[in-house]
């Protein structure tokens, strides 16, 4: 994959007068991972659903691979590939009817659609109904369709949610090989150890503001390990 990058400079989002997010900034390139760590209400979720093109920005600017979101938005969102945190499916149809849905729509071959069935492990599942899914397996699903396209930017809302141990493990392997590949991943978590093991850049969240933001080697050498670096970031003693 040729070089990619992606810049997010002071995204805020306000609702009803509400601030939900305010001036958050990163930038990623090839091959690079950032996670945006926090709890629940931080607003982790509402900045990758503005990267992802859901919601419109009240403020701010998204540029990957140099373009906007709003100045060319069919180019913009070629670039996209989304997770959501939940998804309601369709209750009448299987993995493989669902994936090749999503397929018709990104203009993606039947081929690839088995290829991210057999890499998210869902090969011998494929025929059975996703209503009739785990928690896990549906979220197994939901990263296929964010692979269909292998897009230069994966945007995944608390992926690992729902999944047991080995395809914890599983995950993280396909994550570090997408990065290998050059493509670049922004995805959010309550899961400092999955921070750890796969990121490059964290940015901490609390009250839709960043209180803290750098490499992972920079927080592990400055305060030990990205635990305590969360915690003091919280100012939590």
């Amino acid at each position: 994959m040729d070089k990619v990058e992606a810049s997010i400079n002071e995204l805020s989002k306000t609702i009803k007068k509400q601030s939900i997010v305010e001036g958050i900034s990163f930038h990623i390139s090839s091959g690079n991972v950032l996670a945006l760590c926090g709890g629940n209400g931080a607003g982790k979720s509402t900045v990758l659903r503005m990267i992802a093109g859901i919601l419109r920005p009240t403020s701010g600017d998204i540029l990957v691979n140099q373009v906007g979101q709003m100045s060319d938005r069919k180019r913009y969102s070629e670039q996209i590939g989304y997770m959501p945190d939940d998804y309601q499916f369709n209750q009448s149809l299987t993995a493989e009817e669902m994936l090749l849905f999503w397929a018709a729509l990104r203009r993606v071959s039947k081929e690839r659609v088995q290829e991210v069935l057999k890499m998210v492990g869902l090969e011998d599942k494929k025929n059975k109904r996703v209503a009739t899914f785990s928690k896990g397996m549906r979220q197994r699903v939901l990263f296929a369709q964010a692979l269909l396209a292998k897009p230069p930017l994966l945007v995944m809302d608390e992926p690992t949610n729902g999944l047991d141990p080995f395809w914890m493990h599983e995950f993280a392997q396909l994550v570090k090989e997408i990065k290998q590949q050059g493509h670049m991943v922004v995805f959010s978590t309550h899961q400092l150890d999955i921070a750890d093991d796969l990121a490059d850049h964290i940015v901490f969240m609390n009250n839709g503001q960043s209180v803290g933001s750098g490499t992972t080697h920079q927080f592990r050498e400055q305060f030990g390990s990205l635990h305590a670096a969360f915690h003091q970031s919280l100012g939590i003693k």
